[in-house]
């Protein structure tokens, strides 16, 4: 029993080495990458480009994204998929700006809504990790309809309507700028912190590698791979309902058209990170540069008055090289 559960634990510790040794590399691409894109920037747009405020746009805007891409990341590695992110989002701030929930605030205080979107969200994540685990049923289909269910479940509750946000201590907190500092950027950066140490310095990250790596070994193992797995579709269903609180403060808001497409970009920012699609290797770090890649490429075609098909385009090029370059290394490393 102990040379089966051993010989998983050291195959984990293999690939975690190995991704270890290219992770450098990786990053430094990415690096390079991003530095290339501000470069454009700044030949194109100028000043415009440069400016300070046009900096923390930036950060503003790949920050709820980045909080999902985070949550995407550890779903990916685990060897899952998400489709239902976006539709999560929008019925976590639906809910969170209910004119029950804004009473509710009003008499408890704002932290009220802050609560009711963690909640739904993380309710979300759960009933697909139970579907996935225990209903067998694969990601693709279990997510799709999850994402066809809560966009349709936030239509109803807000009837079609945007839900406007009255609670100013929930404003004043969230519309903060500490030392010149967006809190929502400074959430995305203790998430992305937590989210690092947690899929790198702990027992639940190494599940995580193993479970996405070789399910089976890890089951021989002794991880509960079915808990696991729910785990890690609540975590990102968790992130999902801290991304809409962000998205409501920026907004002012709550609607049922928020997060439209959050799929395709977390989906993306992961993959151009340098996580396997197939699972068994994740990286936040990755991730990060992921979502600044594509967040600063959207505001260098947005400067230029370039269209959104463009945009379009050049991210499903992006995406497409990503996904070859990853081919390409796993084909050597095999």
């Amino acid at each position: 029993m102990s040379v089966v559960a051993q010989q998983p634990q050291q195959d984990t510790e293999k690939r975690g080495d190995r991704g270890g040794s290219l992770g450098v590399a990786r990053n430094l691409g990415l690096v390079i990458a991003l530095i290339v894109l501000c470069v454009v920037g700044v030949i194109t747009a100028g000043d415009r480009f440069a400016s300070t405020d046009n900096m923390l746009t930036i950060l503003r805007l790949a920050a709820v994204i980045g909080v999902v891409s985070i949550g995407m990341t550890f779903v990916i590695t685990g060897g899952g998929i998400d489709l239902s992110v976006g539709a999560i989002v929008a019925l976590s701030s639906i809910w969170a700006t209910t004119t029950g929930t804004q009473a509710m605030a009003d008499s408890v205080g704002w932290i009220a809504m802050v609560v009711s979107a963690l909640i739904v969200g993380t309710a979300c994540g759960l009933v697909n990790g139970v579907l996935i685990a225990y209903g067998k049923i694969v990601p693709f289909i279990a997510t799709l309809a999850m994402l066809a269910s809560a966009r349709g479940l936030a239509e109803i509750i807000a009837d079609r309507k945007t839900q406007i946000i009255r609670n100013q201590g929930f404003l004043d907190f969230f519309g903060a700028e500490p030392l010149g500092i967006p809190v929502i950027v400074i959430i995305f950066a203790l998430v992305t912190a937590a989210g690092w140490f947690l899929l790198n310095r702990t027992t639940f990250g190494r599940r995580t590698f193993a479970v996405g790596g070789n399910p089976v070994a890890a089951r021989l193992a002794g991880i509960k791979v079915q808990r696991h797995t729910v785990y890690l579709y609540a975590l990102l269903g968790l992130t999902c309902g801290i991304a809409a609180v962000m998205l409501m403060s920026r907004t002012t808001t709550g609607s049922s058209t928020h997060g439209t497409l959050y799929e395709l970009d977390a989906i993306a920012a992961v993959v151009i990170g340098g996580t396997l699609l197939s699972g068994g290797r994740g990286t936040v770090v990755g991730t990060l540069f992921g979502v600044l890649i594509f967040t600063t490429l959207t505001n260098v075609f947005t400067l230029n008055n370039l269209s959104t098909s463009a945009q379009a385009v050049a991210k499903g090029v992006i995406i497409v090289i990503a996904v070859l370059l990853q081919q390409r290394i796993a084909q050597r490393k095999t």
